[in-house]
């Protein structure tokens, strides 16, 4: 039982790969890990956490009871503890061999929002969604740009998330973070570094909460704005499919999917993974795709753009874990 651990010195952990056809097994140092209030679980299937709904599993899965929890875990874990984070996995691609180490997932507890005055506190576990809704009933406009990025308020802090000519650093007040050693931290906008699609902060840096700040507006008004995002992210994306959201970033001076269609990878399939019909910088898992197809898909396309337009093609999904 996971309880163990908390007692007993390992001298290897080991999991073996959940993908389709998967035989990998990893195995590798792994002391005791220390208690928390929250739980742990040992060799937690991803799968099911992820929007691509394929990859293998953790090898601890922990779910920390608050901020307070996780500060004390990762003050008291091994040096040699590999950790690393996942939310509702709307961007991410797990490999077939799962993720050594400690994963953490933030669970509801993170996920509070609050309205103080034109400015939403969300935690990192709030959805994005629910920040804009909670912004559009206060009358509080600037938003609305969230209700069509999928995922966490913790991955959009990471990856400067935007969409329709917004992004979180033109809303972003402060956030409040976790390092390596269990100490918290407030970043303000400069600390952030923010740039395309990403925040150059520390690694290690786990976000818990975010403060961010729209302008007063009619509820009306901008419930109306996000319901208008919203028509038009279903109409042009493929929301409904298992897929990762927007695979690539966008070139310098060109659009990701344009180049992606002209290179004639519209509908490319790999295995059970496919380019989407209808959005081409989306991949999509139509059955039983394998990680390694998904991946081996996005290898392909990049090649072909590379090789059409001499235009490389940067990853924006986040792939992690073990082939």
């Amino acid at each position: 039982m996971l309880h163990s651990l908390f007692a007993i010195r390992y001298s290897h952990c080991a999991i073996g790969g959940a993908g389709k056809g998967a035989s990998v097994m990893m195995t590798r140092p792994c002391d005791a890990l220390p208690p928390v209030r929250g739980t742990y679980a040992h060799g937690a299937a991803l799968k099911d956490l992820v929007w691509f709904r394929t990859g293998g599993p953790a090898e601890v899965l922990f779910r920390p009871a608050d901020a307070e929890d996780l500060a004390t875990f990762l003050a008291a874990r091994s040096a040699d503890t590999r950790v690393s984070v996942i939310g509702v996995g709307s961007n991410l691609l797990v490999r077939d061999g799962g993720i050594p180490g400690v994963v953490v997932r933030l669970p509801a507890a993170f996920g509070k929002i609050a309205v103080e005055g034109t400015r939403v506190r969300a935690g990192a576990a709030a959805l994005d969604a629910a920040v804009a809704r909670t912004a559009a009933e206060a009358g509080i406009g600037g938003l609305e740009f969230l209700r069509g990025i999928p995922g966490t308020v913790g991955g959009a802090l990471k990856m400067n998330a935007g969409c329709y000519g917004r992004e979180i650093k033109d809303i972003f007040v402060e956030a409040t973070a976790i390092d390596g050693k269990g100490d918290k931290l407030t970043l303000s906008a400069s600390d952030m570094n923010f740039v395309y699609r990403k925040a150059q902060v520390p690694d290690d840096l786990i976000f818990v909460n975010a403060l961010f700040e729209g302008t007063r507006d009619d509820p009306a008004l901008v419930r109306a704005r996000m319901d208008a995002l919203v028509e038009q992210r279903e109409s042009t994306q493929p929301v409904k499919s298992r897929t990762g959201g927007s695979t690539f970033k966008n070139p310098p001076g060109h659009k990701a999917w344009e180049l992606i269609d002209k290179a004639g990878c519209r509908g490319l399939r790999h295995g059970a993974a496919q380019v989407s019909e209808k959005h081409c910088n989306f991949l999509i898992n139509t059955g039983d795709a394998s990680a390694a197809d998904i991946e081996a898909l996005g290898e392909d396309v990049r090649r072909r753009v590379q090789d059409t337009f001499g235009v490389t093609l940067e990853w924006e999904i986040k792939r992690v874990g073990v082939a």
